[in-house]
């Protein structure tokens, strides 16, 4: 809780002039300048933070949601004050919205370091905005409630509903087989996320809001309400009147997000069959609190928890759907067994508050019960083998069943550009029974750790009707995606593991089962391999600068890929 004596309002964390009271007085004489009153300025201070950004439609609706979370603040006393932060925005950030994901961090924490605030509403919803934010918060440590932006609605194209990103992918595949022409494709492009908001398919946007709501960081219903419904516009308003009790009651985000919140929030991760992205978000959330996400226990929850979210991309469902049957207040009442339904909620409640809440929607199937789940056995998979020695991962419940216990020859690509250039050759020697094998893509080898996971089809292959294969990479792929896809093998190529020493026509075996990546290669031919190998050159660039820092600083997959100097040196291994 917060120290009664700490100072508040405009008091708290004076501009250094060696005179406090100066100090004050300046304050107050330039905010004047905006036209405050005494009155106003004595009240508890509110920051809403601003993401919004003429890149980033996902955050299209924020000028909105400022407007009425400051209205929630004024109608419960308080007094907001909007700042800007940056604005992340997934397809419109070079090289990837992961790379500057811990830039983004480090500016929310700094920006509620330095100016007065009691509290804060953290608005955001593209990918790494929220993880970024929560970052910031959990090192920055007073009062927080996050208000996401909410999903798009569903598109429509031909009869046939459409969802970004999952039927981006899908039907850009067909492009790339020729069952799409040209003129269609551009057709679909103005289709296909059809009004602001994040994916309305349970991709990294909607497995972040709704992990949140299960960690008590937003309100009871907030990760599901569309970003155009007027429930989100009422969900802004509460949240700021939100905030003020929370500034009144001093309750930290180090109160909310405890050990016991973060095992709710992955056993939300396995229930929705949500985005392999969101465990390195909330490892790094949790890390930053010192908290250590235990990737076999978590891999536990998986085959302990069913699937019972009936949402693209694993099952068939919309965002809007989801909210409609309940949202996550009924999902939380389907899991209930498995949680901890004594933490702490920003209401000032609990978890078990939340879902007592939950509405009962009659002849919805949308959310399944154990009974008559969408699958068993883990939403994700935690992999480990002479392949993945800190871990990999894999999106089981949207994966190919038949492709669960494979082995196949190598095809390998030295890095994107190699993939660019040699993936769609007539030349390039690939079966569907072979494995195809990115390397340098990992958070320093590519820099950033891209999307790039999700490695299209061979056009080739495509174009005789070959639908999936497996992939295995040290890179990510889009929470929207769909696919045999082994990810975030740890340690990266670029920092010497094992993925490195691959070539082609060595076997690998997956056997998600057993919980297995491996390399049918011999120990003694690996480490002469080790002995040759040679370290990638650094990035043009990276000896200065952000690029610098990220390069020097990034930790691997299996730690949140966080600056190490922004993780306490001991974390939390209970």
């Amino acid at each position: 809780m917060t120290d009664p004596k700490a100072p508040t309002g405009l008091r708290a964390g004076l501009a250094t002039y060696g005179d406090a009271e100066f100090s004050l007085f300046l304050r107050r004489a330039f905010i004047k300048a905006m036209g405050y009153t005494d009155d106003a300025l004595d009240r508890p201070i509110i920051g809403i933070t601003n993401t919004f950004s003429d890149f980033n439609p996902c955050h299209g609706n924020v000028p909105e949601l400022i407007v009425a979370a400051k209205r929630g603040v004024l109608l419960a006393g308080g007094m907001p004050m909007e700042f800007p932060t940056i604005s992340i925005a997934e397809s419109f950030s070079h090289p990837t919205s992961m790379f500057l994901r811990n830039l983004m961090a480090l500016d929310t924490e700094e920006m509620i370091r330095a100016q007065p605030m009691d509290a804060v509403v953290l608005i955001a919803g593209c990918d790494k905005t929220l993880p970024a934010q929560l970052m910031g918060a959990a090192s920055a440590n007073i009062p927080t409630i996050v208000l996401p932006t909410g999903p798009m609605l569903v598109g429509h194209h031909q009869g046939e509903v459409l969802g970004a990103c999952t039927d981006c992918r899908r039907l850009w595949g067909k492009f790339r087989a020729g069952e799409i022409d040209e003129a269609e494709i551009d057709i679909l492009s103005g289709r296909l996320a059809p009004t602001k908001g994040t994916c309305m398919v349970m991709g990294t946007a909607s497995t972040v809001a709704c992990m949140v709501e299960a960690l008590g960081m937003c309100l009871p219903g907030a990760a599901s309400i569309p970003a155009t419904h007027a429930d989100r516009i009422r969900a802004a308003e509460a949240s700021g009147a939100a905030a003020v009790r929370l500034a009144a009651s001093g309750r930290k985000p180090s109160d909310i997000m405890t050990k016991a919140a973060f095992r709710n929030a992955l056993t939300v991760l396995q229930a929705i069959g949500g985005s392999t992205n969101a465990l390195i978000h909330f490892t790094a959330v949790a890390g930053r609190l010192g908290i250590k996400i235990d990737l076999d226990e978590f891999d536990r929850l998986g085959l302990e928890v069913p699937v019972l979210v009936d949402l693209k991309p694993s099952g068939d469902h919309y965002m809007e759907h989801f909210h409609w049957a309940g949202g996550m207040p009924v999902l939380l009442r389907e899991i209930a067994s498995h949680l901890d339904v004594s933490t702490l909620s920003v209401t000032g409640g609990t978890l078990a508050d939340a879902i007592a809440g939950a509405e009962t929607v009659r002849g919805q199937t949308v959310i399944r019960t154990a009974a008559n789940p969408i699958a068993v056995g883990g939403g994700l998979a935690v992999l480990h083998g002479n392949l993945a020695p800190s871990g990999a991962l894999i999106k089981r419940s949207a994966a190919s069943e038949t492709l669960m216990h494979h082995q196949g020859r190598a095809v390998v690509f030295d890095g994107l550009e190699d993939m660019a250039n040699r993936l769609d050759s007539a030349e390039l020697d690939v079966t569907a029974d072979d494995v195809l094998v990115l390397r340098n893509a990992g958070p320093i080898g590519a820099p950033g750790m891209p999307e790039a996971g999700y490695i299209p089809i061979p056009r080739k292959l495509a174009r005789q009707g070959v639908k999936d294969m497996v992939r295995i990479s040290d890179a990510r792929m889009s929470g929207t995606a769909f696919g045999t896809i082994v990810l975030h093998i740890a340690p990266e190529s670029a920092a010497g593991g094992p993925l490195g020493l691959v070539r082609n026509g060595d076997l690998i075996k997956l056997d998600v089962t057993a919980r297995r990546i491996d390399l049918l290669v011999s120990d003694a031919e690996l480490a002469d391999r080790r002995v040759a190998w040679v370290k990638p050159a650094p990035h043009p660039g990276s000896d200065r600068g952000y690029l610098r820092l990220y390069v020097e600083q990034v930790t691997q997959a299996d730690s949140g890929c966080d600056f190490a100097f922004c993780v306490p040196a001991s974390l939390d291994q209970s």
